[in-house]
């Protein structure tokens, strides 16, 4: 049972009853007075502590805004450049979070601390108050009426009549303090039922408002960050292919360093311990020092350098060489010694030490070194590849014919494109529809090839083409408009420049596209969409004739070409461009690959040299690519067609392996690297100034040379002392047939040497 009710009929009797039911209230109030008290006390701190939170998650958010990613490169993508301001959208999110969370404090001040606290003072304070008074008049009264009674009889009576009005006076005062303190103790009683839940109440709004107000910033980031959702998926995407990429070509490096070395045409650089005379009796030093060598001016320049003192760079030293002579150990006790002949120092001669024996012979050939034993720098050739695709009318049948294979049998397949075949089972498809001989198979409804067969066969094919389908003339083009500008600029820069591609090129492509956009339509059950595609097909379409991690890096722009080929395909390739501003007056065509179309040469750096150039191109100095084993099975991927070393050729390639991607993978975006399309050849190309061989001409079977004139029709800069170095128009005599596929032998100025077969006509 609750509290008596205090009648106030039992203020004038004061019953001991009656002042047990005042002490029970007395008792519920004080205890409502302590709670407000402790309540009060627990809201000042849930406020400090909400402050300390509110100043922590701005100082988070400080830390956010003000941090920014770099880059590796000279351009981001549009996924890159959401990621990198992402974090200044977090900072913006929470600092307008606690812009709401400082105001709901604000409010909890004015609608729950501030009423109680009044509630506590002005309504509790003032019953204690009262109590005081009435506990003091019950005292006087009780003292009086004693005192009154303790009065002898025998008084006067006017005195007893003063004493029993004295007392009467005090009984009425006594009692109208009892009726109004009754009244108080009761009207507290019901006052502090809503008294102290109504701001409880107004806190709980607050709060309430302030999570409906996170719940609306909710709402509107949701569309910001299913956005950004997208942009790391595809990000992560490109990522899992650039590392893929990398991995293989620091494999590639750590076995053969050396032909890697070389990364321009015209200068050379490595490290070389050079001997510094002193006067007698200290002998002489030998210092380290960073040296680079330009061959044209036959410069090198030579720059202190030491690792152990924190990296730090020294004087820089520039000398001009006459020669470079090999220094033998009976001369000199030290191995892998070059002597160098200094022009701008006569009768001066510079004693250098090479790190190893390779790194003594890429010194060597670089400053035009003479071997004093006759030791001669061989030329190491790769293998012949065994894949032969052209981009001629059996190779466009077996494009057609896969392509209505794979949408007829497989568009809805999951991972189309993504999965792939066993590598032997891929050769020997292509190899089968390749052949001119027998190629009447109908992939269609043949149950021989499984639709992951025919994927990778048609990717294979594209990747063994002597040159990529979208030229390597193009690439620097293609790979600049996906760097910047609105993407309706990136729209109309493909379309411009897809129609500089050679014809047979563009009518591929177009093909392939039109293919690609129709697989992206069944996305939502083969889940492979345009970025998906994207990565597949971006670097089996466009290759840099470099093979550096600068060129992994734009692997990124590669996949964004191919997805506004993909979305975009139907006006690029149906209409002509409307306008191209940047483009030249006469459509540009890719030079023909200095390479034979079924050898391809390693060791060797790029071999055109434009003299036109205003900066040094770097260049692969791996040659024109490695093997089809490299390229197409040994791109460290999971997603590899087969198992082989980098070393082997494509015929050599007998294990069967079928590695299977993930699908949970596609629909994440977090996917694999293709590893057709994720590899890269280096083929040396003519500068794209210069206009390629119609493709009538390329069809033409082949003209045996006998001892024939021939006529230059691009310019080449030799890179071995057997090749011949020529301008456009030279006349060559005695040309004949070389025993290098794709070479000639001929005579310019009374000199013998190897042509490049497609850097010439015959006449």
């Amino acid at each position: 049972m609750g509290l008596h009710p205090l009648e106030f009929s039992e203020c004038y009797l004061d019953s001991p009853s009656f002042r047990e039911k005042i002490k029970s209230h007395e008792a519920e109030l004080d205890k409502t007075n302590r709670f407000i008290k402790e309540l009060y006390k627990d809201g000042k701190n849930l406020i400090n502590a909400t402050k300390q939170l509110g100043m922590a998650q701005r100082k988070f958010a400080q830390c956010l805004g003000e941090f920014q990613f770099e880059y590796i490169g000279d351009a981001k993508t549009d996924d890159e450049k959401c990621i990198d301001e992402s974090l200044q959208e977090f900072s913006s999110f929470l600092k307008n979070l606690e812009d709401q969370r400082e105001l709901m404090m604000r409010n909890i001040t004015e609608t729950l601390m501030k009423p109680l606290e009044k509630f506590r003072k002005e309504h509790l304070g003032v019953v204690r108050a009262e109590r005081k008074r009435y506990e003091k008049e019950t005292e006087k009264y009780y003292s009086s009426l004693e005192k009154l009674l303790n009065m002898s009889a025998k008084k006067k009576e006017p005195q007893l009549q003063e004493a029993d009005l004295q007392v009467e006076s005090v009984r009425l005062h006594f009692q109208e303090e009892s009726l109004e303190y009754v009244c108080k103790l009761q009207e507290i009683q019901e006052r502090k039922k809503f008294e102290c839940v109504e701001p409880m109440l107004a806190f709980f709004q607050t709060v309430f408002t302030f999570y409906h107000q996170g719940f609306e910033l909710a709402k509107d980031f949701d569309h910001y960050k299913r956005a950004l959702q997208i942009n790391i998926q595809n990000t992560r995407s490109r990522f899992e292919g650039a590392r893929s990429e990398v991995y293989e070509l620091m494999k590639r490096i750590r076995e053969a360093p050396q032909e890697y070395r070389q990364t321009s045409a015209i200068s050379s650089a490595g490290y070389l311990y050079v001997q510094e005379k002193r006067p007698p009796p200290f002998g002489s030093s030998w210092v380290k020092r960073y040296s680079t060598f330009v061959k044209e001016q036959k410069i090198l320049h030579m720059m202190t350098f030491d690792h152990r003192s924190g990296g730090k760079i020294g004087e820089t030293e520039s000398v001009t060489l006459k020669s470079c002579l090999r220094k033998t150990t009976d001369v000199l006790d030290r191995r892998f010694c070059l002597e160098l002949d200094i022009t701008d120092r006569p009768g001066t001669v510079l004693t250098v030490q090479a790190l190893s024996e390779d790194d003594h012979k890429f010194w060597m050939e670089a400053m035009g070194g003479k071997e004093p034993f006759g030791h001669c720098l061989g030329r190491t050739y790769s293998k012949e590849r065994g894949i032969d695709a052209q981009l001629d009318d059996v190779g466009l049948s077996f494009m057609k014919n896969s392509i209505s294979a794979i949408e007829t049998r497989g568009i809805n397949d999951q991972g189309l494109y993504r999965v792939v075949g066993v590598s032997s089972k891929v050769q020997k498809l292509v190899s089968l529809m390749i052949d001119e001989t027998n190629n009447d198979v109908d992939l269609s409804t043949s149950e021989d090839w499984d639709v992951k067969t025919i994927t990778s066969a048609l990717k294979l094919y594209l990747r063994s083409l002597p040159e990529p389908l979208m030229t390597y003339g193009l690439y620097k083009e293609f790979i600049s408009l996906a760097k910047g500008g609105s993407p309706e600029s990136r729209i109309q820069a493909v379309h411009c420049l897809v129609h500089k591609l050679p014809e047979k090129n563009r009518q591929v492509l177009g093909l392939l596209m039109k293919h690609l956009a129709k697989v992206a339509a069944h996305s939502k059950l083969n889940l492979m969409t345009v970025a998906n595609l994207g990565v597949v097909f971006g670097p089996t379409l466009m290759r840099p004739q470099e093979d550096t991690v600068a060129a992994i890096m734009d692997l990124k722009f590669q996949n964004i070409v191919v997805e506004i080929l993909i979305e975009h395909d139907e006006k690029i390739f149906t209409d002509a461009p409307e306008s191209c501003p940047l483009s030249p007056a006469a459509p540009v065509f890719s030079a023909p690959t200095r390479q034979s179309k079924k050898l391809s040469r390693q060791s060797r750096p790029l071999a055109v040299y434009n003299p036109q150039a205003l900066h040094i191109q770097n260049v692969s100095a791996v040659g024109d690519g490695p093997s089809l084993a490299t390229d197409e099975t040994s791109m460290g991927s999971n997603e590899s067609v087969s198992s082989q070393s980098s070393s082997a050729s494509a015929s050599e390639m007998s294990t069967e392996k079928n590695d299977h991607v993930p699908l949970s993978s596609l629909s994440s975006g977090s996917n694999s690297r293709d590893p057709i399309a994720g590899s890269s050849l280096s083929t040396p190309a003519a500068p794209e100034s210069q206009p390629a061989p119609t493709t009538a001409e390329k069809e033409k079977p082949e003209e045996s040379v006998t001892s024939r004139k021939a006529k230059a029709v691009f310019p080449c800069e030799a890179e071995h002392d057997s090749e011949l170095s020529f301008q456009v128009g030279a006349i060559f005599n005695a040309v004949v047939k070389s025993r290098e596929p794709g070479w000639l032998e001929g005579e310019l100025e009374g000199k013998k040497g190897l042509i490049p077969e497609n850097y010439v006509e015959l006449m």
